[in-house]
């Protein structure tokens, strides 16, 4: 088991940021933590780093306690913050030789810097890397010792697509490779392709726990369907399947229902038993967006002053 939460709790006086949370983690995959600003994602992460005390409750990483472990913990994981100050006037190469010097084992330089992409930046200074390439070498430093467990806090944060795609890369490369990964994210799209299993934290809480399609398969999100026959057409079948008449957009006849497979089925009644043929058929299932929405409800902003 790479990581096992029990009964953690952590206050801030009067700020109850986690609540009684328990989590157990195997190795192997990518494990996301979704939840709104507040909702207690970075407090947790850095508890299972080492860097908070819980104030109730008992963590373990690999094996280890974070709180009365932690050297020995922070051999074994790599880290990547929300924000990482970096040497404005070092290169690459010997920012990862700085970070490779604080292990008592790590990759060659050059295999780090290839693992990131930043090969033809070995000799830039930091202060002349875009923000996708300073991610990139941040990722690099967390990477150089080759850790068994990576946690990864809003990687990509305000970086443009091609950057974040860049990010997403080596993550899946060291996944790969059977390692595990920890990953807190602001972006759905981002959880909902990358990961294995997402937890979902409202108000401290964990609200879901799940692969992607089992989350969205328990959603009470409804499909639309976009519909084009060759002619006039009797809707029956389709409204006792459950499916509800949303109106005509250009040639498309639109419906939403909770229950598509029965929709398909009744629009195999309408072609077997009417004088149409199908033109067109077109559907929007459910998104891990619109599942994380019915969870966090009116908290998807966080609230004012809480911890995260």
């Amino acid at each position: 088991m790479t990581i096992r939460i029990d009964g953690l709790e952590k206050r801030y006086g009067s700020v109850v940021a986690l609540r009684g949370i328990d989590l157990e983690i195997p190795g192997g995959g990518i494990v996301g933590l979704l939840g709104p600003n507040g909702a207690g994602k970075t407090t947790l992460v850095e508890i299972m780093e080492g860097l908070r005390e819980p104030t109730r409750g008992s963590v373990s990483v690999l094996g280890l306690d974070p709180t009365t472990q932690a050297r020995r913990l922070k051999e074994r994981i790599g880290v990547q913050l929300q924000s990482t100050s970096i040497p404005l006037d070092l290169t690459p190469a010997e920012v990862l030789g700085l970070y490779a010097s604080f292990y008592p084992r790590s990759r060659p330089i050059d295999e780090g810097l290839e693992q990131v992409g930043l090969e033809a930046k070995r000799k830039a200074l930091v202060r002349n890397l875009s923000g996708g390439q300073r991610q990139r070498l941040a990722l690099g430093m967390a990477l150089i010792h080759e850790p068994e467990l990576l946690i990864l806090d809003e990687p990509t944060t305000g970086l443009d697509p091609v950057a974040r795609r860049g990010i997403h890369e080596v993550i899946r490369q060291y996944r790969a490779s059977g390692h595990s990964v920890i990953l807190t994210t602001h972006y759905i799209e981002e959880a909902e392709l990358l990961c294995d299993r997402v937890i979902v934290i409202r108000a401290g809480e964990v609200v879901a726990d799940g692969t992607p399609f089992q989350l969205i398969a328990k959603a009470e999100g409804v499909s639309t369907l976009w519909i084009a026959f060759s002619g006039p057409f009797d809707p029956a079948p389709l409204v006792k399947a459950g499916a509800t008449p949303h109106g005509v957009e250009g040639n498309h006849h639109r419906f939403v229902t909770r229950d598509p497979a029965a929709a398909v089925v009744a629009l195999g009644d309408i072609l077997r038993g009417q004088e149409v043929s199908l033109v067109d058929l077109r559907m929007k299932r459910p998104t891990l967006e619109d599942v994380y929405l019915e969870l966090v409800g009116g908290d998807a902003d966080g609230e004012p002053g809480e911890e995260e």
